[in-house]
């Protein structure tokens, strides 16, 4: 991969000082700092400083920053420093898991979600869904993509009309939307974000419920209940708790699908951890999926069906940072520059996670245990 590093030299220099990686004329990506020390410390330092410098704004990245970061490397460089950071970030996951309240879950929701709906608008497609796509060509865009996802949850969960459907975390109400207009379904959504509330009930469908309620508050039952990128803020210690709620919601002969971020169970909380949980998603935390699924079975369920949409979020991430890169004149009206750069660099970071294996996604679909099997194969679900 063609790659240039830069610094654009001291005051008064005819030509800025120059590390070149390729023959290419056309570098993947430039980085451009304010001094020769500055670049230096920037090369040899671990990748959480890197990562924080590049927040302060000490220095910037020109073109493909998923290229820089793989360039840059996953590993600290200093074995000592990589040492303390891992152990900081899995004292602050243990201390999440244990003092987190409800109160203190919907703080943690409104951190990362109530940035408002136009920045999010800025990178997501036009229905605001924000999971990993789902491409069944190549050619797809994200905006099809992401219709392709909700379809293929909805055959999953075969949903048929004037069924009883809950999303746990609807987000902006795509899905909720999607369920009511083509499956003719009553959907209801649940979100503890305050600018998500607003935006999904100001549109919703005839067929549709919107509900600002933490998820162990609701009550009644449902046919089909669909989990689409919230069980990472439901974190190890209440898993048990979520799958048994759950269960509890799901009326006889049910379906529960689970779309969830998982990594492997050799992969321990590390600095890239301490990042994510310190400016993008406070209270966060990632389970193996041998552990979900053992954990589901305790609560009750029989796993029918797991899907790994791996390199389908690898792509959607990639997406998501080149469209916010591409707006960032919008988006400094919206968020200050930290914050934008701390999300540009979450996003890149969390594609090459993905394409790497460091990070999985998992959609697992599940019924009550010793439910009578109305699908005798999977076929279906293909549409």
């Amino acid at each position: 991969m063609p790659m240039e590093v830069s610094s654009p030299g001291v005051k008064g220099s005819a030509q800025p000082r120059r590390a070149v990686f390729s023959k290419s004329e056309e570098p993947a990506f430039l980085l451009r700092a304010a001094s020769q020390g500055v670049l230096d410390r920037i090369l040899t330092t671990d990748a959480y400083s890197a990562a924080m410098a590049y927040v302060r704004g000490e220095f910037e990245v020109d073109g493909d920053l998923c290229a820089a970061i793989r360039f840059k490397g996953w590993q600290p460089k200093g074995k000592l420093r990589g040492r303390l950071l891992a152990a900081l970030a899995g004292c602050m996951t243990k201390l999440e898991t244990v003092v987190q309240s409800k109160a203190r879950t919907a703080s943690n929701i409104r951190f990362h979600y109530d940035l408002g709906n136009e920045f999010y608008r800025l990178f997501l497609d036009p229905r605001m869904v924000y999971s990993c796509a789902y491409f069944r060509t190549p050619e797809m865009t994200l905006e099809q993509a992401q219709v392709a996802k909700l379809d293929h949850i909805c055959r999953k969960l075969n949903v048929q009309p004037g069924e009883r459907f809950l999303d746990i975390g609807c987000g902006w109400g795509a899905l909720v939307e999607h369920v009511a207009s083509r499956y003719d379904a009553q959907a209801t959504g649940c979100t503890l974000s305050h600018a998500q509330y607003h935006h999904a009930s100001a549109q919703s469908h005839p067929r549709v419920r919107i509900v600002e309620q933490d998820y162990r508050d609701l009550s009644g039952k449902f046919d089909k209940i669909a989990s689409v990128g919230m069980f990472e803020h439901v974190g190890r210690r209440r898993a048990p708790e979520y799958f048994r709620k759950i269960a509890g919601l799901l009326a006889p002969g049910g379906l529960f699908l689970n779309h969830a971020i998982a990594r492997p169970r050799s992969v321990r909380d590390d600095a890239a951890g301490l990042f994510v949980r310190r400016r993008i998603f406070p209270g966060a935390e990632l389970i193996d999926l041998g552990e979900l699924v053992r954990t589901a079975e305790d609560a009750g369920f029989e796993v029918l069906d797991v899907e790994n949409l791996r390199p389908h979020y690898a792509r959607t991430c990639r997406l998501w940072e080149q469209r916010l890169t591409a707006h960032r004149g919008a988006c400094l009206r919206i968020v200050n520059d930290a914050t934008f750069r701390a999300w540009r660099i979450w996003l890149a970071a969390s594609s090459l996670s993905f394409e790497d294996g460091y990070s999985s996604i998992y959609q697992v679909l599940m019924a009550p245990r010793g439910a009578v099997r109305k699908r005798l194969t999977r076929e279906y679900m293909e549409g």
